[in-house]
């Protein structure tokens, strides 16, 4: 089937992001919004010319999304058949406006990136804004709170176990989930209490560090872990498998809700941060450790 220009061009942006060696969750982000955004000029107002989008077209389309639910709408409605949205728990709630800013800035980067093709000639997202977000206080988790969620894991099983020393090193590091799941044995320096991490955020490796009580608990779990395992890898699974990083929240989830605790992995990165200011680091040096 011959690709609209609009499809077109979104495919060559596509290539232009893989060719800046951007991270497949960026291109996939990208994608996904881009594509919703190109069905909608095509079907409520017959575009398929970059050319042809207008301010006008972009803003009726953010007032579109704060009128519509989630996953009410999608790019192929041969999907809709095979993903099931209508059985989602959160089918047909309110977008949020993060959500919703996020694909106001990724619709901003499609054009800007148009316009400096010389594509277009007026840029439509020239006046576009973003919707003002309410920035919610994030809550703490207390050093109690905290010892109760370690004390759901069951210490005697693998998974059990495994699952308390990456909630520890989180706490303990400030790494990000993902970088915590890809760490191998030999990526710590325990003589300097220091581990690489490797597969970042920004593709740059970075050193953080690690607590001496943290080093005596990766010890005892690295031998715990080898009679179970046979590989590298520092938290798999018990068939030598990488912990997915969806996995992994889904206990953490679990244990949290046995003690009454919304509990998400980022929560423990933005813990580490406030107690790393509360005893006395400095902002810059936090930037550096969560980079």
């Amino acid at each position: 089937m011959k690709l609209s220009e609009l499809d077109f061009y979104l495919q060559d942006f596509l290539l232009y992001c893989q060719s800046k060696n951007l991270s497949p969750k960026t291109l996939s982000s990208y994608e996904q919004s881009l594509k919703l955004f190109i069905a909608y000029l095509k079907n409520e107002h017959g575009i398929e010319e970059v050319d042809a989008v207008r301010t006008g077209h972009i803003r009726q389309y953010i007032a579109y999304l704060q009128e519509r639910g989630k996953y009410t709408v999608v790019n192929r409605e041969a999907s809709r058949l095979i993903n099931r949205p209508e059985n989602r728990r959160d089918y047909n709630k309110k977008i949020s406006n993060v959500t919703i800013n996020n694909y106001i800035r990724n619709i901003k980067v499609f054009f800007n990136w148009l316009h400096e093709e010389g594509e277009i000639h007026k840029n439509p997202v020239d006046k576009i804004k973003q919707i003002k977000t309410e920035r919610k206080q994030k809550a703490g988790i207390s050093q109690e709170e905290f010892n109760l969620l370690l004390s759901q894991f069951d210490y005697t099983t693998f998974h059990g176990y495994r699952n308390k020393v990456i909630t520890m090193l989180l706490q303990d590091t400030g790494m990000r989930i993902g970088e915590c799941l890809a760490l191998t044995v030999d990526d710590i320096d325990f003589k300097h209490r220091m581990i690489l991490v490797k597969k970042t955020k920004g593709r740059k490796e970075r050193y953080v560090y690690f607590s001496q009580v943290m080093a005596r608990e990766l010890k005892h779990y690295i031998r715990f872990k080898d009679r179970y395992t046979d590989t590298e890898l520092l938290f798999p699974t018990t068939r030598n498998t990488p912990l997915t990083v969806h996995s992994f929240e889904k206990q953490l989830k679990q244990a949290g809700e046995r003690i009454g605790l919304s509990i998400h992995p980022h929560q423990i990165r933005n813990n580490f941060a406030r107690q790393y200011l509360l005893n006395g680091g400095d902002l810059y040096t936090l930037s550096r450790i969560l980079v």
